[in-house]
């Protein structure tokens, strides 16, 4: 194996970190209002108490979501639109926590919606028992059930793990049938955790670099 010269990897590094940066600086934003209403969800990853507000994967960077998160909340509700939640739910034996640390455990506070989105309402609830909630039976049966919906809107946590997880699963899924959706993530929605070599911001830009390269319709609202 050809060792990487670690200076011109650094170097190369940076160049194509500015650029993805830039590409994403410049994504538009987008208007419900140009959406079909009755065709679209809004699916809501992960916020909860567990990754923001407490335990041992609470983060700061994901609590600063809410705010734009429950405005589009309101939007779809003014609109009809078809409100998703999933909400990470374990038990002590979850092989998960092999690789994070126990969190969002069923029946404690750590499993349910933040204050702001669960005072909302207006969504169906789906609890996953992993990082994927496509994997999850509710949500396929969901699929079977709502055929018509061809729009999803992402937002949530964490970009890099459930976000990206789900939307790309979903897309290569209605890729597979040869069927034309359009998986939209809104860059100000979503964001993942600081945490030892674990960088947010860096995690953040290539998770968002790779679902667009994954046919994800990444923009930088939905207004």
């Amino acid at each position: 194996m050809k060792m990487i010269n670690k200076n011109e990897f650094i170097e190369s590094s940076v160049e194509t970190l500015g650029e993805i940066f830039d590409i994403l600086a410049k994504l538009p934003a987008i208007q419900f209002k140009d959406l079909q209403g009755k065709q679209t969800a809004l699916v809501i990853v992960d916020m909860i108490n567990g990754f923001v507000r407490e335990g041992a994967l609470k983060s700061p960077r994901v609590e600063g979501l809410i705010p734009e998160i429950e405005k589009l909340s309101k939007t779809c509700d003014e609109l009809h639109i078809t409100k998703l939640a999933f909400a990470d739910c374990h038990t002590i034996a979850s092989p998960e926590f092999d690789a994070y640390p126990a969190h969002c455990m069923i029946g404690t506070s750590e499993g349910e919606m933040v204050d702001e989105l669960r005072e909302l309402g207006g969504y169906t609830l789906i609890p996953k028992n992993s990082t994927n909630g496509f994997q999850e039976a509710v949500f396929q049966q969901w699929l079977k059930e709502n055929e018509h919906i061809n729009t999803f809107v992402i937002t949530g946590d964490c970009t890099d793990i459930c976000v990206q997880q789900f939307a790309v699963t979903l897309k290569t899924w209605f890729n597979m049938q040869n069927k034309k959706v359009r998986i939209i993530v809104p860059i100000n929605t979503v964001d993942t955790y600081d945490l030892d070599l674990h960088n947010g911001d860096l995690m953040n830009v290539m998770a968002l670099y790779n679902m667009m390269i994954n046919g994800i319709e990444v923009v930088q609202g939905v207004e």
